[in-house]
Order: C-alpha cells, then structure tokens, then sequence
C-alpha cells in the first residue's frame, strides 16, 4: 500500500483531503501564463504597464505612426553616409573628377551644365535644386536638424515643465502662488513672435560665435542654439500645468497619505511616488509637443532666421523650392510631404499613447 492509500484510510469519513498536486500550466500565444484548476481557467493578472502597451499595440493608427517615425530617424543617421558612397565619379565642367561623397552632400553645389533643376535619376534619387544641389541629401539633413531641435526642446520641455509642476502642487501655498503666476507670466509670450524676436536680434552674433562650436560648426546651423532655447522657453508652461494639475490630485490619495505617515521625506515621495506616476502624462504631451516643435523650426528657417545655407532645414528647402513652384513644383513638393508626413506621425502616435495610457479607456 503507498502513502497515498495510506492517507486516504487514515482520514476521517467526510473529510476530503486537500490537493497538493501543482496546477498545469498554459501558455497561451501571447506568452501569457494561464492557471487551470479543475474546470476553471485563471488568467494571471498583467500591469497597468502591459495593459496600456495593449491597447496601443491595438491601435493600427499610432503603430504605422511608430514605423514612419522610426524609418524617418533611420534616413537621417544612417542615410547621408550610406547614400554618399552610392555612385560612381564624374566628371564636372567647373570641378573636375567628382565622386558620390561630394554630390551625393547636402552643401554641395554643381552649376553646370544640366546639373540644375533636374527631375529625379539614378544619379540623384530626388532630383536636384535650383543651383544643382541633391534634394535627397539636403532632405536627410533637414529631418536631422528638425528631430535634433524637437530632441533639445523637449528635453528642457520635460525637465522645468516637470520640476516646477511638481513643486507647485505638492507644495502649495505661497510656493505654487509664486510658480503658479511666473508659468502664466510665460503664456503671455506669443512663441512664434520671441522665436522671431531672439533669432532676429541674436542671429548675426550666433553666426560669428556659436559657430564655433565642433558639434554645430560652420555650416549654417549656428542659430539652431538659439531656436532651441527659444522654442524650449515658450513650451514649458503647458507641461508644467499640466503636471501641477496631476500632482494635485495624486497628493492627495492614499498611498501618499500612507507613505506620509510611514515618515517619508517631502523628497522621497516626490521622486518614488509622485514622478513615476506622472510617466504616462509627460510622455503623451511632450509626444505632442514635438509636432509644434518641428512646424516652429521649420518655420523660422522658412522666414530665413533660422539655419543659413549651406546649411539644409525643410523649412529653408520649402522656401527655396516656393520660388519655382510653376516651373519645378517637384522641389518644394518633396520637403512639404516630409514635413506633413512626420507631424502627421507624431500628433496620431500621440493620440495613441493618450488613449493608451488613459485608465478609463476599456479593452
């Protein structure tokens, strides 16, 4: 007789013994571990993390947003260095033998002959512009420069939108009077104007000195500094209210009242408690954001106060195009598509990552 005949006969009549045998386990396609116990299945119960990946992996909207915007960063890194060693050397009136790395670059220039104003071939994919430059490798350059200068813009964006958001509204009183009043002192400044008003008065002396700086040279991009700073001063104040207004609520609830009376510092629930609760709502409005970001840029480059030539920006490439709209529509065309493609991207992936990360929002 084993152990289990054993057991059996040594309990009492009417008693049943528990189970101790370990449940199966199901793995169902999406890798979710599933329990089942007698005829009743139980799902194992996923984080609001997993959740609200879910429900944006759902949205077939904002993942074809992910792929364009991803495949954007991709031609503007990876794409001018592939793309200029694509080609063979010529030979050019005015230059001589040139090879792939020089007319496959943004800056530069080919003046002779049928070199000028050309409709898209093998030897320049997207044509060239009006003093022969490469369409396609000033388009790269001008993706760079817009997702650098939405990169910078949201950086300061999130960093003074959240700091002082969070300080104003878990402490209150005369600290959120005061933070309160200086964010709404900064609504008063229309952004498009003081993007215009800095780069006009300070864009000569960013020419002469900032392009010295290794990282921006002298390729035009000296003012991108200035439009940066500009366009992050003007953007904070709506991070920050939106921030404060979420800090409000979440002081008040009771993990926060829990932590408080554990003997938490002011310190330690602001930066283990109230931040890490504020993930959702930074990442949707800077996601945001970025679309005004890049419209800002590309417009003050479009005005001329923006990158310089040689430099390359979609807003310059817009401006120079406008000038042969009835005659070469194909080379403003080319940078308004790019333009509308990726704010277009950025705004649905955002619309996305709100009704992801919405608690509200249902399967």
């Amino acid at each position: 007789m084993d152990i289990q005949d054993q057991s059996s006969e040594s309990a009492s009549p009417g008693v049943m013994l528990p189970d101790t045998t370990l449940a199966p386990v199901l793995l169902t396609p999406d890798a979710v571990p599933y329990a089942i116990e007698g005829d009743r299945t139980y799902k194992k119960p996923s984080s609001p993390l997993q959740d609200s990946l879910r429900r944006l992996r759902r949205d077939k909207r904002a993942m074809v947003s992910i792929g364009v915007i991803v495949s954007f960063i991709v031609l503007a890194l990876i794409g001018p260095p592939i793309y200029q060693h694509i080609g063979g050397p010529y030979h050019s009136n005015l230059n001589g033998v040139v090879g792939p790395s020089q007319y496959h670059s943004f800056s530069y220039q080919e003046l002779g002959q049928n070199t000028q104003d050309q409709l898209p071939s093998a030897h320049n994919w997207l044509g060239t512009d009006e003093i022969g430059r490469d369409i396609l490798a000033r388009l790269m350059q001008g993706l760079l420069i817009s997702l650098a200068v939405a990169v910078v813009v949201e950086v300061v964006d999130i960093v003074l939108g959240v700091l002082i958001g969070v300080l104003a509204g878990y402490y209150g009183g005369w600290i959120d009077q005061l933070l309160a009043r200086f964010t709404d002192l900064m609504f008063a400044f229309p952004g498009l104007l003081f993007v215009i008003l800095i780069a006009g008065i300070f864009g000569n002396w960013a020419d002469t000195n900032l392009s010295k700086i290794p990282l921006v040279g002298p390729n035009g991009n000296a003012r991108l500094l200035l439009v940066s700073v500009a366009l992050a001063f003007t953007t904070w104040p709506l991070m920050a209210r939106y921030v404060r207004g979420q800090t409000l609520q979440l002081k008040e609830q009771q993990f926060i009242e829990a932590a408080r009376s554990s003997g938490t510092s002011s310190w330690g629930i602001i930066t283990h408690h109230i931040i890490p609760n504020l993930f959702s709502l930074v990442i949707v409005v800077a996601t945001l954001d970025i679309s005004n970001t890049i419209i800002g840029e590309a417009g003050i480059s479009f005005l001329g106060l923006g990158v310089q030539a040689p430099g390359s920006s979609i807003g310059l490439m817009i401006f120079a195009g406008s000038h042969f709209v009835d005659t070469h529509p194909w080379e403003v065309l080319v940078p308004c598509c790019a333009l509308a493609a990726i704010v277009l991207a950025f705004s649905f992936l955002g619309d996305g990552l709100r009704d992801a990360f919405d608690p509200k929002s249902k399967d």
